[in-house]
């Protein structure tokens, strides 16, 4: 079912909450409900499985945080709560927010299990008991297999930004996890995006889920938008001249097909700027490699075309530029919805001919505003040359199969490698292989450094990804 209704009131205290909590959230600050929180929080205090479409920064933590926390009995030392969440970070962002919706209640005890950490910790955490517990799915795995973590007394599963963590290569362990749960349990997901295994997801582990979309309105002060007219025979370059004048940190450049695609990341590559192509033609692994790349600062431009990007929620994104402009006036507002997220301003350039100024005027149209031009003599060369990635991305062949976990490869870099924390980037574990992003200055010393020791007690194989 589908719910794109809002209660009448946004008020919390229109909700089915106890005076402790509503007196704890105005407290906190919290007035007045976030359309997320206003659509999803009476279905699911209720107790109705979830499939809520809602971006990073909309106050979804607050509202999956609310319900957890209504079905929770302090008094029964076990955990009765799992969070399950993409990262480290986002998984500490969590915690923190549930603790301190959580204050209403005497003695909520909430642990964190992610990689990074000892598990020595996190065990002796356990066995003082937990209520709830936010995780990592490869960790909590790790704890389930190890019987530090029952789930016998569950009551409510979260699966927070459940598209990224089907885009990290976590179904598997998600299932596992799932299984492990009671029947009878409510589940709650939230995801920006609608990728094909969210509909596999909830199949196979939701019951009668109620589906919320929030459609997000974009700012107009949040995003700047420039508009630029060329010639087709200029498009490309202009690009560089782009990218060189405002030089963006992280960019999506769209084109309306593979081709174009293929040609701009030649002309940029041959520019040196750091650049990579993502189309619908890719294998599946080729396609990981790339936005594990891009995700980790290993890639300056990611090039792409709409159904190759489709899916695709990239954190703290400087910039799109729309190389093409899209016929279809709300693939535009989909396209320019990818910068500018939470408190962050967004960067659009866009490119247009004479033969595409009806595209404009449709964008123009549904947009309610007229198009800021600039002329392209505005643009001038900034300093610091073409823009190169400050990380690059190693491949370790093993992975999840192989029981590798982040925590390991960062110890072998941190430990016998020699390397600071903040010389280490992100790191994926795949089923099969990992990724760890290290500053591009000791990328070819950390491929002789791993090669030549060992992760987790072994010796790997491992590549410096182009």
């Amino acid at each position: 079912m589908t719910s794109k209704e809002k209660p009448a009131s946004t008020d919390f205290d229109s909700l089915a909450l106890s005076p402790a909590m509503l007196s704890n959230l105005q407290q906190l600050g919290y007035t007045t409900m976030t359309p997320i929180q206003a659509a999803s929080l009476p279905l699911a205090l209720l107790g109705k499985d979830l499939i809520a479409q809602a971006k990073t920064g909309s106050g979804k933590t607050a509202a999956f945080g609310l319900a957890l926390l209504a079905n929770l009995n302090p008094r029964r030392f076990a955990v009765q709560s799992l969070v399950l969440c993409p990262t480290r970070e986002l998984a500490d962002q969590v915690t923190t927010e549930i603790r301190r919706l959580a204050r209403a209640e005497d003695n909520v005890k909430v642990v964190t299990l992610c990689g990074g950490v000892a598990l020595r910790g996190q065990t002796a955490s356990l066995e003082h008991g937990a209520h709830v517990v936010v995780g990592t799915p490869g960790r909590v795995m790790d704890h389930l297999e190890r019987g530090n973590l029952t789930l016998e007394a569950l009551n409510t599963l979260v699966l927070d930004e459940a598209d990224r963590m089907l885009d990290m290569g976590f179904f598997d362990d998600i299932a596992q996890v799932a299984k492990q749960c009671p029947a009878t349990r409510q589940t709650l997901l939230f995801s920006a995006t609608y990728p094909e295994g969210i509909d596999r997801l909830s199949r196979q582990f939701l019951r009668e889920p109620q589906r919320i979309t929030v459609q997000a309105q974009h700012d107009a002060g949040k995003i700047r938008q420039h508009w630029y007219e060329v010639r087709d025979s200029e498009r490309l370059h202009t690009v560089g001249r782009l990218l060189d004048h405002f030089r963006p940190a992280s960019t999506i450049a769209f084109c309306n097909t593979k081709q174009q695609c293929r040609d701009l990341v030649a002309v940029l590559q041959s520019q040196g700027t750091s650049a990579m192509a993502l189309f619908g033609e890719l294998e599946q692994r080729e396609r990981d490699q790339v936005l594990v790349q891009f995700a980790n600062r290993s890639c300056s431009v990611l090039v792409a075309t709409d159904v190759a990007a489709r899916g695709l929620d990239i954190a703290s994104l400087a910039a799109v530029i729309n190389v093409d402009v899209t016929p279809d006036p709300e693939v535009h507002i989909h396209r320019i919805g990818r910068t500018g997220r939470g408190d962050a301003e967004g960067l659009v350039l866009n490119l247009a001919s004479m033969d595409e100024m009806g595209y404009v005027g449709k964008i123009e149209q549904l947009q309610g505003r007229p198009s800021q031009w600039q002329p392209l003599d505005s643009l001038t060369p900034g300093t610091g040359g073409p823009l190169q990635a400050p990380m690059a991305t190693l491949q370790i062949v093993g992975g999840r199969k192989e029981k590798i976990r982040a925590g390991d490869v960062l110890g072998a870099l941190t430990g016998d490698c020699g390397y600071t924390r903040e010389q280490v980037g992100k790191i994926n574990v795949n089923e099969f292989s990992t990724y760890v992003a290290v500053a591009r200055s000791i990328a070819a010393e950390a491929v002789r450094k791993l090669s030549n020791g060992k992760v987790k007690g072994r010796s790997v194989k491992v590549r410096l990804l182009d």
